[in-house]
């Protein structure tokens, strides 16, 4: 069901924005690629970007899609190893569909790498002795279990109800077959090897059956085009870009996007609805892996394709993604291993970088513009936008804020022509209907780096305006935003709105190949 524009719009309770105040994180301008210490260490389980939006492909506007996204920066052509998922990992997506803070249901994701013939791998007759070949494949692969793959990688996926570590748990299984185990479709090698990539990780995508759930999911995990745009070296080396660039919005496509040739490992579940909320319409989302807490390193590691360490303890937490990159450029980095590692109704630990955050001042000191960032300290605007949801779009009844993407289920979805690339502030400049967009869940056309540019200095506020019409309250006020309204012409000069996307499940591109 649509909410009125009128319910989207009403005012927060002043009670609820004091109570914002106790936790906080702020937006972020970049995709989360090796943003932290520790995580720079392990790759394979570097969360880069999680998407939570109602499908908007014809035919599934019941369901809802969530996609996580790890291994940044996968160049095509890594051969000959490319991109497995680390088999001692745990990697989760997490629902709270009560706002309390605390995950609700949890997918869980594990993975297992096979060597061809038992563990013998595929050999060649070399001058009258078999001796194992050095790549993963032997041939052209087009099928699922292809013959010609000398490894092959699988997983499973259980679903948690309750606590993620003491809740119920039972096994996904494909509706096909009744089997819990599914096949992961090897990396795009190149168009040799791979002659119709798209056609065979098409048949990778699974119906699955979900306990508890009555109505048929679907599933798909593999290698995809990155989708996010950034000009990601630019805004590193202090927003090295003319104040008359990014500040034009003539020119929101004027520099090339710096991950535009790189690839990411997607896990992306399509569930509907109805299986995901509990009393009320809104559901928040974030991802997580885990790595055992000690491993023993094998200094004569054996063959068949085992892997060479031991691991054991405990599960540790060592990613966590919700809203796009907070972690990046907001949390501090003397903090950024501590967020990695912590739940959101631990939040309350970060509250300085949300209601004082470094940002803004540190645009000014890169731009030169100083007296530019926002006063109107604690950032309610802020708060409010990204950790409690918006009262009447997308904040929960009994909201502990908390950083997380939230998403109202009964906010129809919208074409993706039609989609406003600004999201929900975008739709409010234009005057339009969209709001499925972000902060509003997150789709993978809704440019998050300009939103969030918008937003850290101060445009909500001003879009707030005198009306208090996003409810923000009378500490934001638009006279405390000395950008005022150029502030919603920021943008990194890259078009989030071009990046090559799939029309239907699982919506990210296929990957590029490592040849042509």
């Amino acid at each position: 069901m649509a909410i009125p524009l009128s319910r989207r719009l009403r005012p927060i309770a002043a009670a609820a924005a004091a109570a914002c105040l106790g936790v906080g994180l702020g937006p972020a301008t970049a995709s989360s690629h090796r943003e932290a210490p520790f995580i720079t260490t392990a790759p394979k389980v570097d969360g880069t970007d999680f998407y939570l939006f109602r499908s908007y492909e014809p035919g599934r506007a019941g369901y809802v899609t969530l996609i996580a996204n790890y291994l940044p920066l996968q160049d095509a052509y890594g051969g000959p190893n490319y991109f497995a998922m680390d088999p001692n990992a745990l990697y989760e997506i997490h629902v709270d569909n009560d706002g309390d803070a605390r995950e609700d249901i949890t997918f869980q994701f594990r993975f297992r790498n096979k060597l061809a013939n038992g563990g013998a791998g595929v050999d060649l007759n070399i001058g009258g002795k078999s001796v194992g070949i050095p790549l993963i494949q032997a041939g052209p692969v087009n099928n699922v279990k292809d013959g010609n793959l000398q490894v092959t990688e699988s997983y499973t996926v259980n679903v948690v109800r309750g606590d993620r570590r003491s809740g119920s748990v039972q096994a996904l299984t494909n509706a096909a077959n009744g089997r819990t185990e599914f096949d992961k479709p090897v990396d795009n090698i190149g168009v040799k090897t791979l002659p119709d990539y798209a056609g065979y990780a098409a048949k990778h995508i699974y119906t699955v059956n979900v306990p508890g759930c009555p109505m048929p999911a679907r599933l798909f995990v593999g290698q995809r085009q990155d989708a996010f745009a950034v000009n990601l070296g630019t805004i590193f080396d202090l927003v090295n870009a003319p104040v008359s660039v990014i500040t034009n919005p003539a020119l929101i496509n004027a520099a090339p996007n710096t991950i535009g040739d790189k690839n990411v490992t997607s896990l992306a579940v399509e569930i509907h609805k109805s299986c995901l909320t509990r009393r009320d319409d809104v559901i928040g989302g974030w991802t997580t892996a885990s790595l055992r807490q000690a491993r023993l390193l094998n200094p004569t590691p054996p063959s068949g394709h085992q892997t060479s360490e031991k691991p054991g303890g405990a599960w540790v937490q060592v990613s966590r993604l919700g809203m796009p990159l907070v972690n990046e450029v907001v949390i501090g980095l003397k903090d950024k291993d501590k967020f990695n590692a912590s739940k959101p109704g631990s939040d309350s630990q970060f509250i300085d970088y949300v209601t004082n955050p470094t940002l803004p001042a540190l645009l000014e000191i890169a731009l030169g513009i100083p007296g530019t960032a926002p006063t109107n300290f604690p950032r309610t605007d802020l708060v409010t936008t990204f950790l409690t949801g918006i009262a009447g779009v997308n904040q929960p009844k009994n909201v502990v804020a908390s950083e997380m993407l939230r998403l109202n289920t009964a906010i129809e979805p919208v074409a993706f022509a039609n989609q406003n690339r600004l999201g929900v502030v975008g739709n409010l400049l234009a005057g339009g209907n969209d709001f499925a967009g972000f902060p509003n869940g997150r789709r993978p056309k809704d440019d998050i780096v300009d939103i969030s540019l918008v937003a850290v200095m101060g445009g909500l506020c001003v879009a707030n305006g005198n009306t208090n019409a996003l409810g923000f309250g009378a500490a934001c006020n638009p006279a405390a935003v000395p950008l005022g309204a150029t502030a919603f012409k920021l943008h990194d000069a890259v078009d989030q709105a071009v990046v090559p996307l799939l029309p239907g499940f699982p919506y990210l591109n296929t990957p590029l190949p490592g040849s042509q």
